[in-house]
């Protein structure tokens, strides 16, 4: 049976491509908008000035001017259903309007067919335009390989995402742009570019580049912006990022020494950790363990393992069965993967006689 994670997992990616194509194609209506109005423009115009010259040559005249356009735009594709008039000017008319609209007409298709086809022709302007049309997105600030993952993440998430990049020849940029989400380049300080990514219309922003001050200052930027962003900012100095989070009323400031030290320090014991991530001053981990046979929780209950190592277990995996929300009266067997939410001291106990956990268990 298919549980509603995969059935999830399965339907996100169709959304955010029918998401991107969907931008694409209004993008394009809106780049080719403009040769199209001039075009049609075009046919106004000498549809009249073609009813007024062969009225006044006493030519084959239209009954209306509407006839007039039609006679234009079947003379652009040379396809004119009138005689080859005889006076000078009403020639030249007829030499110069197929040249001129089928020219501009081309250009408007070719020009459409390069940026449907070539997204690496379209340019900053595409991407701004790209941008202009999504709102309660997040804004990253930085692709290095932190912004990157963190794009990588929120794209996993649903998410809607803008990114800044300073730094043209950045490697992330084109693989970020693969996946549907707008580049701007420019400095993320700087208001006119944080305006380019939707900063009034976005729900967050996150700061990641490797200048504590400049995640500091785009921050700000965007407090001022837009007041009820939601800013989580990176910073390296620990002290700086308590005062930070204090005194500027930054919601989220993250302290990337304060976070690795004690996820190398999870690392290097036996327990399999993915995820770390401190909540108030606790940090937890998001931990799998495949159960030995000597394993201190077989043939406990969910709830009774929960209790005795303070634990919170939010995957069992039993066979061919997977339970999103195990119930509290399930049993734990050799050879079950659980995914469980606790500390690491807890983790410590439960992992002295665990096996590593496969990379990809079926079903999950």
């Amino acid at each position: 049976m298919e549980t509603p994670a995969r059935s999830q997992s399965r339907r996100s990616p169709m959304r955010q491509v029918f998401r991107r194509n969907w931008r694409d194609l209004r993008v394009l209506s809106r780049a080719f908008s403009r040769p199209l109005l001039v075009f049609f423009a075009m046919i106004v115009v000498a549809g009249g000035a073609y009813f007024a010259l062969s009225r006044l040559a006493g030519q084959q005249e239209p009954n209306s001017p509407v006839e007039s356009m039609f006679w234009v735009l079947s003379m652009i594709f040379l396809q004119a259903n009138v005689s080859f008039p005889d006076q000078w000017y009403l020639q030249v008319f007829f030499f110069v309007m197929p040249v001129a609209g089928l020219a501009w007409f081309s250009a408007g298709a070719a020009n459409l067919g390069v940026k449907l086809f070539n997204r690496s022709a379209r340019g900053q302007e595409w991407e701004v335009a790209l941008a202009s049309l999504i709102s309660d997105h997040v804004v990253v600030c930085g692709l290095g390989k932190l912004g990157y993952r963190v794009t990588l993440q929120l794209l996993e998430f649903g998410q809607q995402v803008v990114a800044i990049e300073r730094d043209a020849a950045k490697t992330f940029i084109g693989q970020v742009r693969d996946l549907g989400v707008p580049v701007i380049i420019g400095d993320s300080r700087l208001p006119d570019v944080l305006s380019k990514a939707g900063i009034e219309r976005a729900a967050a922003v996150v700061c990641c580049t490797q200048d504590d001050l400049a995640n500091l200052d785009i921050a700000l930027e965007a407090q001022q912006a837009n007041s009820n962003i939601k800013v989580v900012l990176r910073m390296f100095d620990d002290d700086l990022a308590g005062k930070v989070a204090k005194g500027f009323g930054i919601r989220t400031a993250f302290s990337t020494s304060g976070l690795s030290a004690p996820a190398f320090a999870a690392a290097a014991t036996r327990a399999h950790i993915d995820y770390s991530f401190y909540v108030g001053g606790t940090l937890l981990h998001v931990s799998q363990v495949s159960v030995a046979a000597k394993s201190p929780l077989v043939g406990l209950t969910m709830e009774a393992a929960e209790l005795k190592y303070n634990m919170t277990i939010v995957m069992h995996h039993a066979g061919e069965h997977l339970h999103l929300h195990p119930q509290h009266d399930e049993i734990i067997h050799a050879g079950d993967l659980l995914v469980v939410f606790a500390t690491l001291d807890t983790l410590g106990l439960i992992s002295s006689n665990i096996q590593s956990p496969p990379s990809h268990p079926s079903g999950a």
